[in-house]
């Protein structure tokens, strides 16, 4: 299923886009697209069962904002330097386990919302990344048991980065991860069943037009499954966490001098192959 929510920031409201590509309304069966939602089985049988009948109203998607696909975010677990091709790039060795650090929720906004260039800012970077969305409890993931069966879904997700603030600054990279809306995320969020494989999936960046990067999930150094095993064995993770798993090559930071960095105007677009597209026009703050 590909999950969405959609109506004004702050008053989304619940919504499944069917295989014809109609957008259908969700309200009438769920309150949101949430932890509890994706926790609970019979809630989610509710929706395809309402789905298969045609019980689902359509809704006119013409004006129609698309906000994120995820309600009430608990936490966004971020996975950095995690494919082989953008470690290169930026000469950094693959590390030996995964670089993990934090985004807060209210860094989320909806695909095609409007993202801010931070004051002062020089190196805003842009960074696509394939977006896992937790669904059941995950805690010391044993050897034995299967990571991805913890995952709800995916999404895609734009890991938005000031490089200034994130390497230059002193400190942990979270000042240049975490400036307001940093993360957009969705149109959709799809459901495990309907990706298949998380690590052969196509990525996609451009900027004012012209692609910068061409990736896929296979060049990830840490897969999905080891990292979601990893990450629990560190912290707990809940139905409704995010983990934004890394970017191919072809950032800003990669490239030669001048380095390309984002300034007010630009627009940047990006996609993942079955999981949608965004679309951002940068503005300064």
């Amino acid at each position: 299923m590909k999950l969405l929510r959609v109506g004004t920031a702050g008053a989304e409201r619940p919504a499944l886009l069917d295989a014809e590509g109609t957008l259908r309304d969700l309200s009438g069966v769920v309150d949101d697209i949430d932890g509890a939602l994706l926790a609970d089985d019979a809630a989610l049988g509710r929706i395809r069962a309402a789905a298969e009948a045609g019980e689902l109203p359509a809704l006119d998607a013409a004006g129609l904002r698309i906000g994120p696909p995820l309600g009430r975010i608990g936490k966004i677990v971020c996975i950095g330097l995690n494919y082989h091709d953008h470690a290169r790039e930026t000469g950094a060795e693959p590390p030996a386990e995964p670089v993990v650090f934090f985004k807060a929720a209210d860094t989320v906004v909806g695909p095609n919302d409007t993202v801010l260039v931070p004051r002062g800012s020089v190196k805003t970077d842009w960074e696509v990344e394939l977006a896992v969305v937790i669904g059941r409890t995950a805690r010391y993931v044993a050897d034995d048991e299967d990571p991805l069966a913890y995952v709800a879904g995916y999404a895609v997700a734009h890991d938005v980065s000031e490089r200034e603030f994130q390497t230059e600054r002193g400190g942990t990279w979270d000042k240049g991860k975490n400036c307001e809306t940093f993360n957009p995320l969705g149109p959709w969020l799809v459901t495990a069943d309907e990706v298949g494989d998380p690590q052969e999936l196509s990525l996609k960046l451009w900027v004012n037009g012209e692609l910068k990067q061409d990736g896929t999930t296979a060049e990830q150094i840490f897969p999905v499954a080891e990292v979601v095993r990893y990450v629990s064995r560190f912290m707990v993770l809940y139905p409704g966490d995010v983990i934004n798993t890394g970017t191919p090559a072809g950032v800003a930071l990669g490239a030669p001098e001048p380095k390309p960095f984002l300034r007010g105007g630009d627009v940047v677009e990006l996609e993942i192959a079955g999981l949608g597209k965004q679309r951002q026009e940068f503005k300064d703050a």
